[in-house]
């Protein structure tokens, strides 16, 4: 119920006082900034991207998270939620990002993420009827290929960055390792504020050390300027079938998990159901962010359920709280030289401390799975998604036969894959539960007996006719 008047943190109205205010906020900050660095960063590295290049995507990265955020907290018009949830850059997309810019660059990555905005407003509008095709059998199996096809990307992080000097060697992993202890440590034996903010502190623990070994750099920090406006098409578009349908598949996977986030949101930090309207705004907001995104030089944006997370286990609610994590992020945003301290983050780090958030992913998805019975259909359709997206994704030459377009658009993500492979199964296999496959059972083991004990009294019969003779 709205309360104009309220200054609640349990109001979704409420706005406390700034004192109250911005520690609540800095939970939501410490959660989502990581993962909003974190993956421009590692698309930056995949596409060979110039110090700039990657500056820009972190500034419009920032930028973009925040705009996202208080679309979603705020609304405008159809578009926006209207509920106590972060967007920002998210993890899901990076294998598709990944695959697509090592064939066609940053050109490619934005000219098909074009195409999976609108994708995600169409499935905005139209979510009703699209709901059965992504069960939590669906759901699960993606997010669990997403997870899975990230370890790879921490691996080579924690070794120092592919074909970066002293890849592999004892001094990154060093590094690599003291920050993954740091982030286990705090995470399982700290508690309150200091908990939350595990990842910064193993960060900074690591940076430190990174500091102590000389492998830190602070030229980009000294070239960077200290205020900056994004600028429309930074990079031109280029739209490759392979890529948009990729980036269009992932798109439409993506609503299926910011479903999930804005159901645990009211569920768990407001004890009430989802809305129709609030479905539809969150999606076509995501949508909308995403597209005009693009055009900036951002990446695609995603609910952040970490920060969900937080919403369910602290029941604060208020907008307000949020929406200053989201000027924090705008801030940021504009101001280069905060993106350039970033950048100086060696990937040791970033490895260590990222390679538990890939982890969690992992787990997620096993979560989502479980939340479904796990009949016969439903583990046939997990395991082939899975044996043929990560198959595919660990032999990829065995699509080198098919036309470039083709081993990009099928074998390129194993995500793509598993979402495809799961969602056309979901579709053709018949709809039977745990309680059909028990009475199948039953109906068989009761012809089994019925054979048994006709077998049984056909020689009978035929003895007795025997004696009679």
């Amino acid at each position: 119920m709205k309360s104009p008047h309220s200054t609640s943190v349990f109001d979704f109205h409420g706005r406390p006082p700034l004192t109250r205010a911005l520690p609540l906020s800095l939970q939501h900050i410490l959660a989502m900034i990581m993962g909003t660095i974190t993956v421009p960063i590692i698309v930056a590295g995949t596409v060979g991207a110039t110090s700039n290049q990657t500056l820009l995507l972190i500034q419009v990265s920032l930028l973009t998270s925040g705009i996202a955020t208080l679309i979603q907290l705020y609304g405008v018009g159809r578009f926006g939620a209207r509920l106590p949830s972060i967007f920002g850059v998210g993890f899901a997309y990076v294998p598709t990002l990944t695959a697509v810019g090592s064939q066609y660059g940053l050109e490619g990555i934005f000219g098909a993420q074009l195409i999976g905005g609108v994708a995600m407003l169409l499935v905005g509008f139209g979510i009703r009827p699209l709901r059965h095709l992504f069960p939590p059998v669906v759901a699960g199996v993606v997010v669990l290929v997403i997870g899975l096809s990230l370890y790879d990307i921490a691996i080579h992080y924690m070794a120092g960055g592919i074909g970066r000097p002293g890849y592999g060697s004892g001094k990154q992993w060093m590094v690599a390792l003291a920050t993954l202890a740091v982030v286990l440590v705090i995470s399982q034996f700290a508690r309150g504020f200091m908990k939350l903010s595990a990842i910064i502190c193993g960060i900074a623990v690591g940076y430190l050390l990174s500091l102590a070994l000389g492998m830190v750099d602070f030229t980009a920090v000294r070239e960077a300027a200290w205020l900056s406006a994004p600028e429309l098409l930074p990079v031109s578009l280029s739209f490759p079938p392979a890529a948009i349908l990729s980036m269009v598949v992932i798109c439409m996977v993506n609503s299926v998990q910011t479903i999930g986030d804005l159901s645990a949101t009211t569920m768990a930090g407001m004890n009430r159901e989802l809305g129709e309207k609030e479905l539809s705004g969150g999606l076509l907001g995501n949508g909308l962010s995403t597209l005009v995104g693009a055009l900036f030089g951002a990446l695609p944006t995603s609910s952040y359920s970490q920060n969900v997370g937080i919403v369910a286990m602290t029941k604060v609610v208020s907008r307000s709280v949020l929406g200053l994590a989201a000027v924090f992020m705008l801030v940021a945003g504009l101001v280069p030289k905060f993106g350039a301290v970033m950048t100086t983050i060696p990937y040791p780090v970033l490895g260590g401390a990222t390679v538990t958030v890939f982890g969690m992913i992992t787990m997620t998805g096993i979560q989502l799975l479980t939340r479904d019975e796990l009949s016969a259909r439903n583990m046939t359709i997990a395991s082939l998604a899975l044996a043929m997206s990560l198959g595919l994704y660990a032999a990829p030459g065995a699509l080198g036969a098919l036309p470039p377009t083709l081993q990009l658009a099928i074998g390129g993500s194993p995500v793509v894959v598993a979402a495809i492979t799961a969602v056309v199964l979901n579709l053709v296999l018949p709809k039977r539960g745990l309680d059909d496959e028990r009475e199948e059972r039953e109906r068989l083991a009761a012809k089994m007996n019925a054979e048994d004990e006709a077998s049984r009294k056909g020689p009978m019969k035929r003895s007795r006719a025997a004696s009679f003779r």
